[in-house]
């Protein structure tokens, strides 16, 4: 059964779907740039389109992706708009005791953007020690997809942006936002003191982009979503077990 998606979704339909135990999925995303040939929302879509996968076996509640994030780094391109790590974690945290109080049992958030990755961990600890169980999940096992699937090789090693990688899932999911005549390969230097210091991607990329999207189709990203929600389902019957949480079977 698919999930209860809440964009299609009356709250009479939630009422009789918590009867039994529910689960909900929390998409997390952004808008910032990803260079000139993707739209500002792909980790949006991005982590919709991989929450579905992962909340239709479970039957569960689909809730609309998390549109802004933490993109400070890339606020140097025009159209980037970012939360405070603090304002990102309140937001998570309310949306999660709200759930709470209507009754649903459980609480997995999935994260499409690096940025939210310390905030989410903090929201799912407050959720947690509120008592709503909290399972918190970026995209597990892609960089083996990555490796499997890519003709291109990464910017860096576990870096995924307006790359191969993206572009192919936004072409799954999105067609018709992705300007395919406009994508162009960007391998830049990285300073040695990345990771160590805050800084601005623009000030040693000039176009967004980290890696070569051309090579990017739709099947490799069916393929990543596919594989990113296979490699979930074993993450999420443990924690639902550990919970004593029962749900649809996969």
């Amino acid at each position: 059964m698919p999930a209860l998606d809440f964009a299609f979704t009356p709250w009479t339909d939630v009422e009789a779907r918590l009867t039994r135990p529910t689960v909900a999925v929390l998409p997390l995303g952004a808008v910032e740039q990803h260079g000139a040939h993707l739209p500002l929302t792909v980790d949006a879509d991005l982590a919709l389109g991989v929450a579905r996968a992962i909340a239709d076996p479970l039957d569960a509640l689909l809730l609309p992706a998390m549109p802004y994030g933490d993109a400070w780094n890339n606020a140097a391109y025009p159209g980037t708009l970012s939360l405070s790590p603090a304002t990102l974690r309140a937001a998570i945290t309310d949306i999660g005791k709200g759930l709470q109080e209507m009754g649903v049992s459980s609480l997995i958030l999935l994260n499409g953007h690096f940025g939210n990755h310390e905030p989410m961990l903090l929201a799912a600890r407050d959720l947690a020690g509120g008592g709503l169980p909290c399972l918190h999940l970026d995209y597990p096992g892609l960089a083996e997809l990555a490796e499997k699937h890519c003709d291109s090789t990464p910017a860096a090693p576990h870096f995924y942006h307006a790359d191969e990688v993206e572009t192919s899932m936004m072409l799954a999911l999105r067609p018709d936002a992705v300007r395919m005549a406009d994508a162009a390969p960007s391998y830049p230097t990285f300073p040695a003191t990345f990771g160590a210091e805050p800084m601005q991607l623009r000030s040693f990329n000039p176009s967004g982009v980290f890696g070569d999207p051309r090579p990017a189709t739709a099947n490799k990203g069916r393929a990543f979503i596919e594989g990113i929600a296979a490699n979930a389902a074993p993450i999420i019957a443990a924690f639902l077990h550990r919970h004593g949480i029962a749900v649809i079977e996969p």
